[in-house]
């Protein structure tokens, strides 16, 4: 009798996985994506920081050397099987300041401004010795044991040995 049942319920499974919109996941925004008619609204050599603050928010960054210098970041990404992020969309507003705090200039960049970071393929070295893996497996057997009558912590737990205080 319950034989019967499971190739229904197989196939309602496999049905509801293609299902339209099962797979698919929405466009997620990251960051402080800038519109460009807030970006027309501010004019260099009029606008002031208090300006910008007020139409765009505060910024994502600002340069680490020159905090008259603010970044807006952001970008819209999908996500794929397994997880990953697909990077639909990808910009940076610079906005660049005098030191009284007016406009003086407006960057837009995107990806195709991006500088690739290569990864570099040496590795950290560390002091002390490279376990095998029966090394790892069995190294804490038998280290710390709990017989009756043992009043002795773990090594290294900072308890007293003795019930003497």
């Amino acid at each position: 009798m319950r034989c019967r049942h499971v190739p229904a319920l197989a196939l309602a499974l496999l049905l509801a996985g293609c299902a339209p919109g099962f797979w698919s996941y929405e466009p997620q925004v990251r960051g402080n994506l800038v519109a460009q008619d807030q970006l027309k609204q501010l004019v260099p050599g009029t606008s002031t920081e208090a300006d910008a603050t007020a139409l765009l928010g505060s910024p994502t960054a600002k340069d680490n050397f020159d905090t008259n210098t603010w970044f807006y970041i952001g970008q819209i990404t999908k996500p794929q099987i397994a997880g990953f992020q697909a990077v639909k969309k990808q910009e940076v507003v610079v906005l660049s300041f005098n030191r009284a705090g007016v406009l003086e200039k407006i960057e837009q960049k995107d990806r195709r401004n991006a500088l690739p970071a290569p990864m570099i393929a040496r590795t950290t070295p560390s002091p002390g010795r490279t376990p095998n893996i029966l090394q790892q497996i069995l190294g804490n057997v038998g280290r710390y044991s709990a017989t009756p009558g043992n009043t002795s912590q773990a090594p290294g737990s900072g308890a007293p040995s003795s019930g003497n205080y």
